[in-house]
């Protein structure tokens, strides 16, 4: 018997019943014939999880029958960078049909999209709220110092040999979790390029690390169809390809450099681009940053020349000498997973998931007690 029926456990005979009938079977059964369902949803927004150029991103609760309550984050589209309120009507249908496609993908390292929803015009975006810290709230200076205070000798020495360590100006993360979380966020990066997709705003505050200790690339508001580019484009300059401010096409080769940019901030505890607020610095300074790495990062990760020509591939300034697609960054001889595969050969490697899950779970315990 495969059905699944009542069991009534007060029979000696552990005998299966069928369940009784009452009221509402009727009404089961004419939700299951009308083929049609309806309801309102109430939120609030409780906290204000992040803000930018295109809106603000709220914490809220999707509540549901019998006390089911499910945390979620929304994003509140602004129309004040738009000339007009059909400008702002146009990108948020554009918006909305990369959304429903990024919905349908369901890669773990990319970000759940749950519904596009219209409030007075004014457009919603209903994502997963993600458990965890983005990668910007984990790189400030004293983040460390606050750390040391609450962990143990050993624990604090195993922490900075293994998962993170102070740097020059930020804290610098060692290249294995460093490596395993530009992998998360290629798998992430190859998932969209599948489907024609540029993410479009790769940058530090757009990965988040969860609390189970895996990566996953956030924040879809600027990503477009490579068969539909945006007129109005939105990016983070300091974290932009080189092609890009320049105004040239934006492609999935875009997203790799954005990429390789966050991995050489976390390896060097610098922002390589500290300081440039001029277009033309800044472009110079992305031209030259191939040729600075040997400057910039630490003798550990200069010594290996793997991880060197990993992280040259990704920020090359001529896009034509990235790698060619998020999956050969990843998979090439030369890619990610070779580098994780020679620490492997080298007795060096580690459970990296559960070293940064591990480690949050620290971050969230100093936060709580200092009532952040």
């Amino acid at each position: 018997m495969l059905t699944t029926t009542m069991h009534d456990p007060t029979l000696t005979q552990g005998r299966l019943v069928p369940a009784p009938t009452n009221e509402l079977v009727s009404r089961y059964h004419g939700i299951l014939s009308e083929k049609r369902l309806h309801w309102t949803s109430h939120h609030h927004l409780h906290k204000l999880l992040g803000s930018g150029g295109q809106g603000k991103v709220f914490l809220s609760e999707q509540r549901g029958a019998d006390s089911f309550t499910l945390p979620v984050a929304i994003k509140v589209f602004s129309p004040e960078r738009f000339a007009s309120s059909q400008l702002y009507d146009l990108a948020m249908e554009r918006i909305a049909r990369v959304a429903a496609r990024v919905a349908q993908i369901q890669q773990d390292n990319l970000l759940d999209v749950h519904n596009f929803v219209d409030r007075n015009r004014i457009r919603l975006m209903v994502m997963e709220w993600i458990d965890g810290y983005d990668l910007r709230r984990l790189l400030v200076s004293d983040m460390l110092q606050r750390i040391e205070h609450r962990v143990s000798a050993r624990r604090w020495e195993y922490i900075n040999r293994v998962i993170v360590t102070r740097g020059p100006v930020q804290p610098r993360f060692k290249p294995g979790v460093a490596v395993a979380i530009v992998r998360d966020c290629l798998a992430a990066l190859a998932a969209l390029h599948r489907e024609g997709i540029v993410h479009g705003d790769v940058k530090p505050a757009n990965v988040m690390l969860k609390r189970t200790g895996n990566a996953k690339i956030i924040d879809i508001g600027s990503a477009f169809d490579t068969g539909e580019p945006p007129t109005l484009r939105t990016c983070t300059p300091t974290y932009a390809a080189p092609e890009v401010l320049e105004g040239s096409d934006c492609t999935p080769r875009s997203d790799l450099a954005s990429l390789g940019y966050v991995l050489v901030e976390l390896l060097s505890g610098i922002q390589p681009f500290a300081g440039k607020e001029k277009f033309k610095d800044l472009l110079e300074a992305k031209r030259q940053l191939p040729q600075r790495l040997d400057e910039i990062l630490p003798q550990e990760v200069t010594v290996n020349s793997l991880l060197m020509n990993f992280c040259r591939g990704l920020i090359a300034c001529d896009p034509t000498k990235r790698f060619p697609s998020a999956e050969a960054a990843e998979l090439v001889k030369g890619g990610a997973a070779a580098f994780h595969r020679q620490l492997i050969m080298s007795d060096m490697a580690s459970e990296y998931d559960n070293e940064i899950r591990l480690w949050l779970e620290e971050v969230k315990d100093l936060e709580e007690l200092e009532g952040r």
